[in-house]
């Protein structure tokens, strides 16, 4: 294969943010939420760093040699991530949550929507969302077939 041939390869780019929230959903009794969630119902809230990565399958372009220029992925990781999300609660300063329990999934799928909005379309591959080093998610972009 020449070097001008086309080449996939997969960029990924990490940000950290800083947010608090509560496990509670509106659809379980006090009761319930604590028995599911336990401490991390505590109404007064916990905090987590999150650490996110997106993946993004793309060609090498032949003349600049990038899958994309990171200065552009940064940027749209600013918009679609920090700028909603970090130093914020997410359960009362971030709309989306207000209906949807702010788990580490519905962050993942929160953050895939968000960044599916400002990225070329069909270019993101996964979101990783690390809540700790041991809670890990990673969001295709699948959805379930209501029946």
């Amino acid at each position: 294969m020449s070097p001008r041939s086309a080449r996939l390869a997969r960029l990924s780019r990490s940000v950290t943010f800083s947010a608090c929230h509560r496990l509670h959903s509106k659809s379980l009794s006090d009761e319930e939420n604590l028995k599911l969630f336990g401490k991390c119902n505590n109404p007064n809230g916990h905090g987590h760093n999150y650490k996110v990565s997106p993946v993004l399958p793309l060609q090498i372009d032949p003349v600049s040699g990038m899958v994309m220029n990171l200065t552009d992925l940064k940027g749209y990781m600013q918009e679609a991530i920090m700028e909603p999300l970090d130093h914020k609660n997410l359960d009362k300063d971030v709309p989306y949550f207000s209906e949807v329990v702010s788990t580490t999934e519905n962050v993942a799928v929160f953050i895939w929507d968000s960044l599916q909005k400002l990225l070329p379309q069909g270019i993101l591959y996964k979101v990783e969302v690390r809540e700790t080093e041991q809670n890990v998610v990673v969001y295709k972009g699948e959805q379930t077939i209501v029946k």
